[in-house]
């Protein structure tokens, strides 16, 4: 498992942003013109994700992660369903194409999101904030042992698949 000091770093906050810079951008279509409510909500629900994705970051517990992480997921669902009504209102045919790639990156954040909240709520980890040194030294002694054993097992795997290519090639006599 990845261990990320900053906000910035993550894929999904990386694909949030995307995200909003794409509806931003598409909302400056001509389609989009004298739809100001609609524009503005679906602007502000783009830009939410990546923000609540940063900001329960910043928070330093993982229940308020888990939190702003869920916030983020329900912007996400704002989102597709704004551009879903974009596409029955009929105006911005133009943009249908567009409209369809943004909901189906919608979709890819908002099942990111799913699946780091799932790892979180199974994890024993309370948040940055509840760190001291006894604790931080105990997730580093287990990070350790985690990579050698999965260095191990993967050794282990390559000598039996080497074996059995030994036994299923034709012998040399």
């Amino acid at each position: 498992m990845s261990t990320y000091s900053c906000f910035e770093d993550l894929p999904v906050w990386q694909a949030a942003i995307d995200l909003g810079v794409r509806v931003f951008k598409l909302t400056e279509h001509e389609s989009f013109r004298y739809k100001g409510d609609l524009v503005n909500q679906l602007r502000r629900a783009s830009l939410s994700v990546s923000n609540n994705i940063a900001e329960g970051f910043e928070r330093g517990t993982t229940s308020e992660l888990l939190s702003f992480l869920y916030i983020a997921r329900g912007s996400c669902g704002e989102v597709r369903s704004m551009l879903r009504f974009s596409v029955a209102l009929g105006a911005m045919r133009a943009c249908d194409e567009e409209i369809g790639g943004l909901i189906a990156s919608a979709t890819s954040v908002s099942r990111q999101l799913r699946g780091w909240a799932d790892s979180l709520q199974n994890s024993d980890i309370k948040g940055q904030r509840y760190l001291n040194d006894a604790s931080r030294e105990g997730y580093a002694r287990d990070k350790r042992t985690s990579d050698f054993l999965d260095r191990l097992r993967a050794d282990h795997e390559q000598r039996l698949a080497d074996l059995a290519a030994a036994r299923a090639a034709p012998s040399e006599i």
